[in-house]
């Protein structure tokens, strides 16, 4: 689906067999020939800023391109996944991509003071954070639409984090323009796409684009020796290692491994933190066949 300047939207077929377009591109395409139908094609796709996906050892999953934010909606109820939550800030961290952490059912007193205290270790590694709820008040709402104004932000969280009332709360009718345009594009040879991107305000300049909800996230196109740059907690130690090619892993004099401290004083590593770098350096380093 490509949008004229006008802000009118039409089918357009990628030149070519495969489309390399994702939602956010910004697109050179033609219409179609008169008589024809409505529908164009893309010529040509036009320099990213940005690109935000996962891969595993099988596929890629791109999100969109061109973002000045990713917001990470994850809920006070049902638990979340920390390591989930640390996958998905390593892929924005490695493609620069601003990440905001929202948590979601405030309404929940006793299940969100557990979850936003459990959070404190990542809005001390800097973290933009906030608390949301959908019910009742709309400050913690106000609060958000301050944070998304005059940006392009990609709304991702694991099923169940409440993407869809979000977003229906930003643009109301959002859920019925999204069966419209699936419907759309399931005629002919079109596939469906679930990322929509809505405009917030009727200026066009807040931009919300929606995901389908997500179980994992692969980290397959990131080299294991870079991981420890992408981890804010982890990053400001390695320049204390003995060897410049430190896997931080059970080198002597690694100055990571020596910041490890179970009781979270200041200034040094979790070992939960620990483990998810161990965990997820294991699983980029494994031999790919």
């Amino acid at each position: 689906m490509v949008e004229r300047p006008d802000g009118t939207r039409l089918i357009c077929h990628p030149r070519g067999k495969k489309s390399t377009a994702v939602v956010g591109d910004t697109v050179q395409w033609l219409p179609g020939a008169e008589g024809q139908g409505e529908d164009g094609t893309i010529e040509k796709l036009q320099p990213r800023r940005n690109l935000f996906y996962r891969q595993d050892e099988i596929r890629t999953k791109s999100f969109a391109a061109n973002l000045d934010q990713v917001l990470i909606l994850i809920a006070a109820e049902p638990e979340f996944s920390e390591t989930q939550l640390s996958r998905a800030l390593i892929a924005a961290e490695a493609e620069r991509i601003s990440p905001l952490i929202v948590l979601n059912k405030q309404d929940l007193t006793v299940p969100f003071e557990r979850a936003w205290g459990w959070l404190a270790a990542y809005r001390d590694m800097g973290y933009r954070m906030l608390p949301l709820s959908l019910k009742g008040s709309s400050d913690s709402l106000d609060a958000l639409k301050a944070e998304l104004a005059g940006k392009t932000t990609l709304v991702l969280g694991p099923s169940g984090a409440g993407k869809s009332t979000l977003t229906n709360h930003l643009v109301p009718g959002a859920l019925a323009a999204t069966r419209e345009i699936s419907q759309a594009l399931n005629t002919g040879k079109h596939t469906t796409t679930s990322t929509t991107w809505y405009w917030v305000d009727k200026a066009a300049n807040t931009a919300l684009i929606d995901s389908p909800g997500f179980q994992e996230f692969g980290l397959h196109h990131i080299d294991a020796r870079h991981l420890s740059g992408l981890m804010p907690d982890i990053k400001p130690f390695v320049e204390r290692c003995k060897f410049y090619n430190c896997t931080h892993l059970h080198e002597p004099g690694c100055g990571v491994i020596a910041a490890v401290k179970t009781d979270s004083s200041a200034g040094s590593i979790s070992d939960r933190r620990y483990k998810i770098y161990k965990d997820l350096f294991a699983e980029l380093d494994a031999p790919k066949f």
